[in-house]
């Protein structure tokens, strides 16, 4: 089971050693990873559509070297979609990079076989010629410093829910997949940068409302048993891992969409953990995110 030749949806791949394994600690391997993103395709895409990807390759698996790919690999067949988008400030001192926009289930595949096993993407989309829009989702990233967990991230998400609430700004929210929670909403905006200062101004305003839960600054020697609030991924540079992408754990964890009722109910990390099996389950019955984008809101000024 080493490799096979086969299509999707009328594009041929040829797909590389399938049997190995990129999870050693439940071995669960390359094929494995694959049919994941096949099956959860039809609630992916629709989140990935219009959006640059960044992905995270393991070519030798969790436990091994990884690395961030932005520019599109010279291998890539022909009918894999791609934008050049300036990239200022980028760590290599390239001017634009060559992103793949991932449209269909053959280019999901084909990421998939290159061991790409998270997908981050930006809070924007980019136009039919590569144009890029205005950022159309605001998103928070809750991030506990031990020894506090996902259950402190819930208590900082409700606080967050009734603040955007207040501002008539309705919110979805997902795990990361790995330690933290993760806020959506859709929103319209005046100019780009609204999202990021919207963000950090309702940050720094939990963190002053609960100083001993919640802080703003990145710096980790504040952030022991509290939660950052991330306002930080709205910046247009930044990217925040994709709902239902894998996470690179030592389990095939998933950024998992979770209902209000769920954050609610957490009383143990494990509550809100979720490997790729279980969310082919919970995604049985439709997206969680399926509203997010339907009424978006004009962020107040």
């Amino acid at each position: 089971m080493g490799e096979a030749l086969v299509e999707v949806e009328g594009r041929r791949l040829r797909l590389s050693n399938l049997d190995k394994v990129l999870y050693p600690e439940v071995g669960f391997t390359k094929a494995e990873v694959i049919d994941y993103y096949t099956r959860v395709a039809p609630v992916l895409l629709p989140r990935l559509r219009d959006r640059p990807v960044t992905v995270r390759r393991f070519p030798e698996g969790v436990d091994g070297p990884s690395f961030f790919e932005k520019n599109v690999p010279s291998h890539a067949p022909e009918w894999v979609r791609t934008v050049r988008l300036a990239t200022p400030g980028s760590a290599k001192g390239a001017p634009y990079a060559d992103f793949v926009v991932v449209e269909d289930l053959a280019t999901l595949v084909w990421l998939a076989n290159l061991a790409a096993l998270e997908l981050h993407v930006p809070q924007w989309r980019v136009g039919p010629r590569g144009g890029r829009h205005s950022p159309d989702l605001l998103v928070f990233d809750l991030d506990p410093g031990a020894p506090a967990t996902v259950v402190q991230c819930c208590r900082v998400a409700l606080w967050l829910r009734e603040a955007l609430a207040a501002d008539g700004v309705g919110a979805v929210v997902k795990t990361s997949g790995a330690k933290g929670l993760q806020l959506y909403a859709a929103v319209r905006v005046s100019r780009p940068e609204r999202t990021a200062e919207y963000a950090r101004g309702l940050a720094r305003r939990l963190a002053s409302e609960h100083p001993d839960e919640v802080v703003w600054r990145m710096g980790r020697s504040q952030r022991a048993g509290r939660v950052l609030i991330d306002w930080s991924q709205n910046n247009p540079g930044k990217t925040t891992v994709a709902p239902y992408s894998l996470r690179a754990r030592s389990l095939p964890s998933v950024s998992t969409p979770v209902t209000w009722e769920e954050v609610e109910g957490c009383s143990r990390p494990e509550d809100l953990l979720f490997v790729a099996e279980e969310v082919l389950e919970r995604v049985s019955g439709g997206d969680l995110m399926a509203d997010l984008g339907a009424d978006p809101v004009l962020l107040p000024r």
